[in-house]
């Protein structure tokens, strides 16, 4: 077997000279060594706070060739108008920690980095109140922090901020539901030895249109970890973006997509390695089923000059459930150095195994139920990076749902 014909099961295995290829059909990826450039120049415009200085898309241009721009509401355009009471967002937040809703002109916000679209350049100049969270220096909450954003029809754009402040700990857990057409940009600051780990759920309604542009900044010997997990909405487009603000920062970004007949779910991630012995883990795992479910993962990982010593790995899984489905699985990675510890990336996509589904089968289990058993193993090791049993048994049964509703 030769190195790239691997499996991806064990990732690390399928690496030549420190760096991966793809692995599985329907697969593409990038590899530049000693890059003369970025992932940024893969962009129609350099990151930016305004919205004039982004073109308006047209669907031709890299960052967009795979999005239903038909299908945005005007997000992308300007022509989506706020409308007030749009959603209503409530925070339950532990004792000790800080909630406050500010003006634009708070110097808190847009320190993570600048939106990198149109849209999020859109949200970024249409929200009127933003939100700050601030877990103070050395404080470990118990208890997680609970955000419920519910749609109520309408346009509306956001802006939130969590900040931990130096060797403060904490979970965030953000649930989106109802139905919206929403732009917002999430900025998650960690100081030096903070330990950050944010669970974002989307489970909007099924004509709802989502897109969100995550930035987190990664202080000194900080870990931050991000669980995305995403199931309902007609469009939903999210960039998960990292960096570091100092040595020895760590970032793991875990998610789970279940699309669904005619949805569209876009996930776009840049993880950049700035700075040196930092490390980076991404793992995605999507399911598909019902005709025309398009799903797409783009992770872009960038070593730059001065990131000696980065440890990094990507993977991306997709299981197609039934025909009429399809996935867009592009890992990119760049490097400028030859001083790392490691990188590589992964991806594929495939069926059921029928092996699986015949040996448990032959044990009297149903089909239906050998289904439900194979999905829920595919997903339960990133399921187990939420750490919080009452989140992890309400996606394993929205997960359950799914299925019962493709067998229905």
């Amino acid at each position: 077997m030769s190195e790239a014909q691997k499996s991806p099961e064990d990732p690390r295995g399928a690496t030549t000279q420190g760096v991966s290829t793809p692995v599985g059909a329907e697969a593409t990826g990038a590899l530049a060594v000693a890059a003369e450039s970025s992932v940024a120049t893969r962009m129609s415009a350099p990151p930016s706070f305004e919205v004039t200085d982004f073109p308006v898309p047209h669907g031709r241009e890299e960052e967009w060739r795979f999005t239903p721009l038909e299908r945005l509401r005007g997000l992308h355009d300007g022509t989506a108008e706020a409308t007030s009471g749009a959603v209503k967002l409530d925070i339950e937040a532990p004792e000790r920690v800080t909630v406050e809703t500010v003006d634009r002109t708070d110097s808190r916000l847009g320190r993570s980095g600048k939106p990198v679209d149109r849209i999020a350049a859109q949200a970024f100049s249409s929200f009127e109140r933003a939100t700050v969270v601030t877990v103070p220096r050395e404080v470990a909450l118990d208890e997680p922090i609970r955000v419920n954003l519910h749609g109520q029809g309408g346009v509306s754009y956001g802006h939130t901020v969590f900040e931990l402040e130096a060797f403060a700990e904490a979970v965030v857990v953000i649930n989106h539901t109802g139905d919206a057409v929403r732009a917002a940009n999430v900025e998650f600051v960690l100081g030096d030895g903070a330990r950050l780990t944010v669970v974002s759920v989307q489970d909007w309604e099924s004509e709802a249109v989502y897109c969100s542009q995550h930035n987190a900044l990664v202080g000194r010997d900080a870990s931050f970890k991000s669980v995305v997990v995403t199931f309902g909405g007609d469009v939903v487009r999210l960039h998960p973006r990292v960096e570091y603000a100092d040595q020895g920062g760590e970032a793991e970004l875990y998610g789970l997509f279940f699309t669904d007949n005619g949805q569209h779910h876009e996930h776009r991630l840049l993880v950049d390695h700035n700075t040196a012995n930092c490390r980076s883990n991404v793992a995605y795992k999507g399911a598909l089923q019902g005709e025309n479910a398009h799903a797409v993962w783009i992770g872009d990982v960038v070593i730059r000059a001065a990131a000696t010593g980065t440890d990094t790995y990507e993977l991306n899984r997709n299981l197609v459930l039934t025909d009429g489905a399809r996935v867009d699985s592009v890992p990119n990675l760049e490097i400028e150095t030859g001083e790392i510890v490691g990188a590589g990336h992964a991806s594929a996509t495939g069926r059921f195994d029928d092996e699986q589904l015949f040996y448990l089968m032959a044990r009297g289990i149903t089909a239906e139920e050998a289904r439900r058993l194979v999905v829920r193993g595919f997903f339960a090791e990133l399921v187990q990076q939420i750490g919080l049993p009452d989140v992890q048994e309400r996606l394993l049964a929205k997960i359950d749902e799914e299925l019962e509703a493709s067998v229905g």
